[in-house]
């Protein structure tokens, strides 16, 4: 594992030392430390860690708050600990985005495959995130260049290889993409 910026939300200053203890012998850096969840996302949101530890109870606002919001925001991946491991309080903690979920006190074998899982999961999520959009994005293009085909098909009697060769040829000579042909054309049969 590489070296990792992380940020420790506790309200136990104790626990945050000896969580960065372990973290920095393992040759990690701690980036920030704070006592509550308010202060853990500005932190987050700031400091762009690689991992946030957080504590499930904490003033103003609660770690499971707070990871969810962190979460939402895909800012990194979050492990929640806690000092209970009560079915609703995991239930909850399942229900925020949180990657990993630790009962105190926390031991250097149980913390590092922790955050190997977290970070791996995290990063399988941004792909998986990423190869969505991917699609999306062809789909939508699809729609428009079968929109935009079919505005050709009926203006100029063509087939609809014919239309799409046109839309090719058009994107060649004004090198613009297919996506911008077919806009161009759906907007000016739209106007």
């Amino acid at each position: 594992m590489s070296k990792l910026k992380i940020v420790i939300a506790d309200n136990e200053s104790i626990i945050r030392m000896d969580l960065k203890e372990m973290l920095e012998e393992a040759g990690h850096e701690v980036v920030g430390e704070c006592f509550n969840g308010l202060k853990a996302i500005e932190l987050t949101q700031r400091l762009k860690p690689d991992l946030v530890i957080m504590d499930i109870k904490m003033p103003e606002m609660d770690g499971i708050t707070a990871a969810k919001k962190i979460s939402d925001q895909k800012l990194a991946p979050v492990i929640l600990l806690t000092a209970f491991s009560q079915k609703d309080i995991v239930e909850k903690a399942k229900n925020s985005g949180v990657l990993a979920y630790l009962v105190k006190p926390i031991k250097p074998n149980n913390l590092f495959p922790a955050i190997e899982i977290a970070l791996s999961r995290f990063n399988e999520i941004k792909q998986l995130e990423s190869e969505l959009d991917d699609i999306k994005n062809s789909l939508e293009m699809r729609k428009l260049l079968d929109r935009a085909k079919g505005i050709l098909m009926d203006a100029y009697n063509l087939s609809e290889s014919e239309a799409y060769r046109r839309i090719q040829k058009y994107s060649m000579a004004k090198r613009k993409t297919i996506k911008e042909v077919a806009q161009s054309i759906i907007r000016a049969a739209t106007k």
